[in-house]
């Protein structure tokens, strides 16, 4: 196990779920709290995350980025929650370069704090806050062909010692659970099972195609995924992994509704 420096850094799409994974106990929280012992100690992440939107790609570029708490009726412990990571001006710089190189129109941009899709994650990976942190926004109106793509883009980044993570979730009915009120053990509703299935199957071959056009071919995609902003963080990632099939490092429900897998692409 290297708790060193490389140059070389695997891409990794971590499910956040809901604010309470910071606080509650879950299979996937404990997931989140062993797994970067298992991976190279990273330089530098930059983490594309489901709460970031925009037009175009931008990058925080703060030097000390504040907390954002994008969330309300939670308990009061988890607005108290600091992440106190650096941020790195540095890197949002060399990635808004290498997307504009790609030809996308991208910006570094400041007073961007950090939101619960990149605390959740890293305050329970990281917890000693002393790697720097970069977020990238999605853009959720240009799919999912456009995400693989744009993890390819920010590709060499990998060896440059940085983590890239796409930071969602990979179901994420919002409505329905708000609807159905139901427990965090609840059972695993069939559309969700299938839909998950099928996209853990297509991760795992590898299958680009199949991942840009998800919302046409997986069972159950718009049921999952209502709006695709927590679907876009997973084929950015594997963008990232430059075709690399994922392998599934972490497979979990939260409410019988929310999918909490994770993909590492090496």
């Amino acid at each position: 196990m290297s708790t060193q420096p490389t140059d070389r850094m695997p891409a990794l799409f971590v499910s956040h779920g809901s604010p309470m994974t910071a606080i509650q106990p879950s299979a996937a929280r404990d997931f989140l709290m062993g797994f970067a012992h298992e991976m190279p100690r990273p330089k530098a992440i930059l983490i594309a995350t489901a709460h970031f939107e925009s037009r175009i790609p931008l990058l925080s570029a703060d030097e000390k980025p504040e907390m954002i708490y994008d969330f309300g009726g939670f308990p009061k412990p988890l607005f108290e929650i600091v992440y106190g990571a650096p941020g790195s001006p540095a890197l949002a710089l060399r990635a808004a370069h290498l997307l504009r190189e790609a030809g996308y129109e991208s910006h570094a941009v400041t007073g961007r704090g950090f939101d619960h899709g990149t605390w959740v994650p890293l305050k329970l990976m990281y917890p000693d806050a002393d790697i720097p942190v970069v977020q990238l926004s999605v853009q959720p109106e240009q799919g999912s062909a456009y995400h693989l793509a744009l993890g390819r883009a920010l590709a060499p980044l990998r060896d440059e010692g940085v983590l890239i993570v796409g930071s969602g979730s990979l179901t994420h009915n919002l409505y329905e659970l708000s609807r159905s009120g139901r427990e965090m053990d609840a059972p695993v509703q069939h559309w969700v099972a299938d839909f998950t299935d099928w996209i853990a199957d297509k991760v795992q071959a590898g299958a680009e195609d199949d991942i840009a056009d998800y919302r046409a071919r997986a069972p159950f995609a718009r049921e999952n995924h209502p709006r695709a902003e927590h679907f876009l963080p997973l084929p950015f990632a594997m963008g990232a992994g430059l075709g690399a099939p994922g392998k599934r490092v972490h497979a979990s429900y939260d409410y019988g509704l929310l999918a909490m897998d994770a993909f590492l692409f090496q």
